[in-house]
């Protein structure tokens, strides 16, 4: 599930490299952001090992639950997180960027997705891990879930200072008449 998620994200930067948009700038406003990536392959092998059976300390994928419900609303929870995932990419329109670009940062987006939650992208991305975890049952994903949830609003309060600061009274109008998260 979360490949579907990544492939849509460098897809959506590969269409708007090709209309002159530099939509990947992770990491350039702050270095501290690549210390996510060994937590995220780590997350990422331990899934596939629980998944294909590679070779993994058994703690880690020990499950907290046997009953397959759970897993059946997790996959439910992920494939709604995607639909609306994709919907969010679309509503980004032109404005989308993985990090915060300070030199063209395109027009403040309020339509679409974002009527409703000024984060979707980060809400179907907090979703998805909920899903995950309800999938995988283990403390893996349960402590990566909760950790991304703190690295995800440390993100959207650093969003929402430059944003602040860069469209003014647009963006502070907006935060009054749509909520942060949902």
């Amino acid at each position: 599930m979360f490949a579907l998620f990544i492939c849509a994200v460098l897809i959506r930067v590969a269409l708007l490299r090709r209309r002159g948009v530099r939509a990947l700038v992770f990491g350039t406003t702050n270095k501290t952001d690549f210390i996510l990536v060994p937590f995220m392959l780590t997350l990422i092998y331990v899934v596939c090992a629980d998944t294909f059976g590679w070779p993994v300390w058994g703690v880690l994928v020990c499950r907290f639950w046997v009953s397959a419900i759970p897993g059946w609303i997790g996959l439910a929870l992920g494939a709604v997180a995607l639909a609306f995932f994709l919907y969010t990419l679309a509503s980004f329109g032109r404005s989308f960027r993985v990090g915060i670009d300070e030199s063209k940062p395109g027009e403040l987006v309020t339509s679409g997705a974002f009527a409703h939650s000024r984060n979707p992208l980060y809400v179907c991305f907090f979703l998805g891990f909920c899903g995950l975890f309800l999938v995988h049952s283990n403390i893996v994903v349960l402590v990566a879930s909760a950790a991304f949830a703190l690295v995800i609003n440390r993100q959207v309060l650093r969003e929402e200072k430059f944003l602040s600061s860069h469209y003014g009274s647009a963006f502070e109008e907006y935060c009054q008449r749509v909520r942060r998260y949902l």
